[in-house]
Order: structure tokens, then C-alpha cells, then sequence
């Protein structure tokens, strides 16, 4: 055997085999993308928030932060993952729980606003298409699109 077929065949290979192992980091890291979430506290006063959510099939809690915010301050949480799952945000008044919300993240979901204010909480979801968009307010579970919401006002 000559030493340009033993090279060859070496570097093919190499090439084989790293093919293979960057196929598995991608499926391991999985880059599906994140969801961004603000937080903006539009009340006089300061509350006391529990972020949270679990997998649609599963019930597996995914996302587990809490936050106090103070009147006019915004804040930025940890991301959420681009999966369908249900998120909840629970407002506290000291230590007594005041509201829930709660709506659905799919994977075409790019950005939640969380909006405290002193009588309400809502919270905003943006989806990739302006027919998917998502305002939840005046119930734990009551999900209206853009046009809905916009009769109501």
C-alpha cells in the first residue's frame, strides 16, 4: 500500500467520524432557540412574581424563577426554551397570592411581556405571525388573540 491511499484513506476516515460527533453535539445542545421574557411593573407598588412552566405532555416544571419588582422597574428573567409548554406568572402581595395567569409557549413563540399592575396582570405573548399573538388578562387561563382583545377595550 502507498502512502497517499493510507493518508487518504485516514483522512476520510476522520472526516466520517467528526461528521458523526457534530451531529450528536447538535442533537446533545439541541439550538432550538429561546424565548425572552421582560417583566415590566406598571404599579404603585412592589410585588412579589413566581415565573414557572412544564412541558405540555409531560406536566415536567421546565422553568422555576421568582422576582420581587418594584414600582417602574423593569426586568429581564432567565429566557424560556422554544417548546410547547404552559407558563404561569403569580403575583404575590407580600406573602398572599393575589393572581395567576397562565398561557401557552410554542416554538414559534419569540418574546413575553409580563405586565404587574396594583388591580391586574397580564401578560403578552409574541408569536412569529401577528395572527398568533396572545394577550392573557382577568383570568388564570383565558387566552385571546390581538383581535379579540382589541373589541374589548
Amino acid at each position: 500500500m502507498n502512502r497517499r491511499t493510507v493518508l487518504r484513506t485516514a483522512g476520510v476516515a476522520t472526516m466520517a467520524g467528526l461528521a458523526g460527533c457534530l451531529e450528536g453535539v447538535r442533537e446533545h445542545f439541541s439550538v432550538q432557540g429561546v424565548v425572552t421574557l421582560e417583566i415590566v411593573n406598571e404599579a404603585d407598588d412592589s410585588y412579589n412574581l413566581r415565573l414557572e412552566a412544564h412541558e405540555s405532555e409531560t406536566n415536567r416544571q421546565t422553568y422555576d424563577e421568582s422576582f420581587t419588582v418594584t414600582p417602574g422597574e423593569r426586568a429581564m428573567p432567565q429566557h424560556l426554551e422554544r417548546t410547547d409548554q404552559r407558563f404561569r406568572v403569580i403575583k404575590f402581595d407580600g406573602t398572599e397570592q393575589e393572581e395567576i395567569r397562565e398561557v401557552s409557549i410554542t416554538p414559534e413563540t419569540r418574546h413575553v411581556n409580563v405586565y404587574v399592575r396594583d388591580d391586574d396582570l397580564v401578560i403578552d405573548v409574541h408569536r412569529g405571525d401577528d395572527e398568533g399573538n396572545t394577550t392573557v388578562d382577568g383570568g388564570p387561563t383565558e387566552e385571546t388573540t390581538d383581535d379579540e382583545s382589541e373589541s374589548d377595550d
